[in-house]
């Protein structure tokens, strides 16, 4: 897909992708579920990561795309951790479509990357909190 695009139009979308992550970092970073749950602000200081680094290369698509391969899979791994520890701090509309947009952002990124370099997609875990236990089994 980003074969066909020039290195201003790779260099825009990634610039409006990280404005998505950059939001979502700001709700998190500020809400009081994450004074009552760290495990929120994991994904705040990987989203300042990303953002900082991916962002000094946005004049050279070419280093852009091999900070991408670096960046993307450290930010997959965050999100897919924040969709679970989300899930268990709230229930809340705006906490669920965090991770809605988190997993856009995560997409568009690796779309941007050679096929060969793109990670492989997540998969979608569930966005409400698991049972901490499974119910017990009939005795034969």
């Amino acid at each position: 897909m980003s074969e066909s695009l020039t290195d201003e139009q790779i260099a825009l979308q990634v610039t409006d992708l990280l404005a998505h992550l950059w939001m979502v970092r700001t709700f998190v970073k500020h809400s009081e579920e994450a004074e009552e749950y760290e495990d929120l602000l994991e994904l705040p200081r990987v989203a300042f990561d990303v953002a900082r680094a991916v962002e000094t290369r946005l004049d050279d698509v070419p280093a852009l795309r091999r900070m991408l391969a670096k960046k993307v899979p450290k930010l997959r791994r965050a999100v897919d951790e924040f969709r679970v520890n989300a899930a268990a701090a709230s229930t809340h509309t705006n906490w669920q479509q965090a991770v809605v947009s988190l997993d856009a952002v995560v997409a568009g990124l690796a779309a941007l990357l050679p096929p060969k370099v793109a990670p492989p997609a997540s998969p979608r875990l569930p966005t409400s909190p698991r049972p901490s236990a499974s119910p017990p089994r009939p005795a034969p």
